[in-house]
């Protein structure tokens, strides 16, 4: 009696069993992948609302507080520093030129109250409600928020500044003398300054109209000393000295500006006292109108510091190619790519500016900017979302000009694009003149060739591609890719049935097995089994 044998199976029936087994092994890593999906879609649900619930929580405790950067405290700070103005300005103003008169009293007491009510609802209202920092936490609670203002000097200054002084008008005569307190609490204006400053896209114009305030305001002061100076000599009683004619405050404001810039042609001082007192207005006016030039001249420079840098760099770039008789043609190109890149993104090179931030700031950043644009790449579709993230950090941004090639056929392939604005064209042909696609925003090429092996040149360039009009492109190198796949083995799964599918049957043979096998670990087997199938 013979022992059983193995049946021998012809090459149709082995290639069919084998196929079968694919499917069905296929299918069972489908099911399980199904299975993980909505595992970790259960899980993300509820992470969600454990975030939600606790974001709920947080906002209990926080909603009678505000953030310091919050538009709307801001909004209202302006309004603090309206009403700290109207008393730096006009108490001043008040204390020097003869505007108290019985006609206008009644409305300087309405102007005066009014301005008092906004700095008391301010301390009562708003500062009790700032959120603070505390060894690295943000402080949120309302009663420590109050506890926190009322133990800081700058609560004792905001009650001393609001001391009702006023009322002993109503035993002396009235002046804005015992308004002077009001000018202390100069740390609001600043405030307000500052937070300005940080919200305005271009916020150089808020730094000049801040400087040239200031400027403003010491004429205004230099304006009331000069009409004291005035009175303590007699009205008109030297060529020097206000003569009381029209307008004080204009008249003596005229003054100032002629004095302090140093202009001249004023009338020649003629007791000590007034050439004392226009000495020191000429030494005066050089330190502050210097200083202010200075603080001007700085902010403008901060402001066109860019433009300044984008100007030298072309200009030694034309400079280097007039040394070296470079073509025109290739320096009017040259040129032309300057100007757009500036044009489109105000600066030469985006990573100058974000390398200096924290990581977390970089990608809140490059998501906000690109992440839209690569979810809708078909190639990344169904990736891990992080994984998206990473890969943004990794992109370089090129910009090309119209007719710039950005591939040629048969280089090596050691980057794949990403089209960020505006298209190329796939071209062949003896003298490129033929067009097979045109690709546009958010369409991948050169991903073929990152993805197959160096041997008998599998990684070169399949194809030319170069720019339609101008093109901003995202660049990601090889290493980079694969350096981002070890650490997301489900979206390798994802990415290795896209690129089977994306792949001609002339391609398949020279893809780069060793990185796909880092990429599948386990899933070599069906590959290889899809490429003998072909050569069959």
């Amino acid at each position: 009696m013979m022992p059983p044998t193995a049946p021998i199976l012809k090459k149709e029936d082995y290639i069919r069993l084998k196929e079968e087994e694919r499917i069905a092994k296929e299918e069972a890593d489908k099911k399980k992948a199904e299975e993980a999906a909505k595992k970790a879609e259960e899980k993300k649900k509820k992470d969600e609302e454990k975030r939600l619930e606790a974001e709920k929580k947080l906002l209990s405790k926080s909603k009678n507080t505000i953030l310091s950067a919050d538009r709307r405290y801001i909004a209202w700070l302006a309004l603090v520093a309206i009403a700290y103005n109207y008393n730096a300005w006009l108490i001043t103003a008040r204390l020097t030129f003869p505007y108290h008169d019985p006609a206008w009293n009644h409305r300087w007491v309405f102007f005066d109250i009014l301005s008092d009510l906004v700095t008391v609802i301010d301390i009562v209202v708003w500062q009790p409600r700032l959120q603070f920092v505390k060894a690295g936490d943000i402080i949120k609670e309302r009663a420590l928020t109050k506890v926190h203002y009322r133990k800081s000097q700058r609560f004792k200054t905001d009650i001393i500044s609001v001391l009702p002084f006023d009322l002993l008008c109503l035993h002396f005569e009235f002046s804005a003398v015992y308004r002077l307190n009001r000018c202390i609490r100069i740390e609001s204006f600043f405030e307000f300054s500052f937070r300005f400053e940080s919200i305005l896209a271009k916020a150089y114009i808020w730094r000049v109209t801040r400087t040239t305030g200031y400027l403003l305001f010491a004429l205004h002061v230099n304006a009331c000393a000069f009409y004291v100076a005035s009175v303590h000599q007699g009205l008109a009683s030297t060529t020097w000295v206000y003569d009381g004619e029209g307008s004080a405050y204009i008249r003596c404001y005229y003054f100032a500006v002629r004095s302090l810039i140093n202009i001249g042609g004023l009338p020649e001082p003629v007791t000590v006292f007034e050439i004392v007192f226009q000495m020191a207005n000429f030494f005066i006016g050089v330190f502050v109108f210097s200083s202010l030039i200075g603080q001007m001249r700085d902010v403008i420079g901060a402001a066109t510091a860019a433009q300044t840098y984008f100007r030298a760099s072309m200009d030694g770039c034309v400079d280097y190619m007039n040394t070296y008789t470079i073509p025109k043609y290739v320096q009017n190109r040259v040129r032309t790519w300057y100007n757009y890149t500036w044009a489109a993104q105000g600066m030469l090179d985006e990573s100058e500016l974000l390398d200096k931030m924290p990581l977390v700031m970089r990608t809140a950043i490059a998501v906000d900017i690109n992440l839209v644009t690569f979810e809708k790449i078909a190639l990344f579709q169904g990736c891990d979302r992080q994984m998206l993230v990473d890969m943004l950090l990794r992109l370089k941004s090129i910009i090309y000009l119209p007719g710039d090639f950005v591939v040629k056929k048969g280089d090596i392939g050691k980057e794949m694009y990403i089209i960020k604005s505006g298209a190329v064209q796939v071209v062949g042909g003896p003298d490129n003149s033929i067009i097979f696609v045109t690709l546009k925003a958010g369409c991948v090429f050169g991903e073929i060739s990152l993805l197959q092996s160096a041997k008998d040149g599998g990684n070169r360039r399949t194809a030319n591609v170069k720019a339609h009009g101008f093109a901003n492109l995202f660049v990601l190198e090889k290493k980079d890719l694969f350096d981002i796949l070890v650490h997301y083995p489900e979206s390798q799964k994802v990415l290795k049935v896209d690129i089977l599918d994306m792949l001609p049957d002339q391609l398949l043979k020279n893809l780069d097995f060793q990185m796909v096998t880092n990429m599948l670990h386990k899933g070599i087997f069906q590959i290889t089994l899809r490429v003998h199938l072909k050569s069959f």
